[in-house]
């Protein structure tokens, strides 16, 4: 009798998210189906829903896991370590321009592209890519406005509108590496941008 049987297969969980982070980077979460997970992931459906819920808690923590890699991190690493709102907002913008097209990984940003092709009726995980959006956005704002207190911004700067010409740049930037720009073509984004940012005299 084998002795084997009925016992949990057994597997690298994080080398298995880790499969799942790049499969839903390259194709969303609506175009990736739980046959596309389990085959990357090599493991079964069962193990699967055992390990991580459902294909939606799977996502969800695929994101967080994606937000702690060098390429999903580097946004909020600039607002934690550069010393001037400038400095942020370049720093972003030109490593953007280095992490999105780099061809070691999928193209672009998971939590922007996955947004793409979420349908009407998956509420749960428009509203979950949505939320992240907001949050980074508001931190960002923050960042800024704290920067202008400092100094680094003119005092009637409108941070909020600032934040969002960010974002929306960077949103950009992400949909361009997606369809194929490469870094020296985001580079120049990047410069264009920062060159009609407000500087305190």
């Amino acid at each position: 009798m084998d002795k084997t049987r009925g016992r949990p297969r057994t597997f690298d969980r994080e080398a298995a998210l880790g499969s799942a982070v790049l499969l839903f980077w390259e194709h969303g979460f609506e175009a990736t189906s739980v046959g596309d997970l389990t085959q990357a992931m090599g493991i079964r459906p069962a193990s699967l829903y055992a390990a991580f819920g459902d294909k939606k808690a799977l996502f969800k923590e695929a994101v967080e896991a994606y937000g702690r890699t060098e390429a999903g991190g580097f946004l909020a690493r600039a607002m934690e370590e550069e010393p001037t709102a400038y400095q942020v907002v370049a720093r972003m913008l030109r490593e953007a321009a280095q992490v999105y097209p780099d061809p070691s990984h999928p193209a672009g940003c998971l939590t922007i592209s996955a947004a793409t092709n979420v349908t009407v009726q998956d509420v749960e995980i428009g509203t979950f890519l949505r939320d992240l959006r907001n949050a980074n956005l508001v931190a960002l704002e923050e960042r800024l406005r704290r920067g202008q207190e400092e100094g680094d911004l003119p005092e009637g700067a409108d941070v909020g509108a600032l934040a969002s010409f960010v974002a929306t740049v960077i949103q950009g930037m992400s949909q361009q590496a997606r369809d194929g720009a490469g870094s020296a073509e985001l580079a120049r984004v990047a410069e264009l941008a920062l060159s009609v940012w407000p500087r305190s005299t």
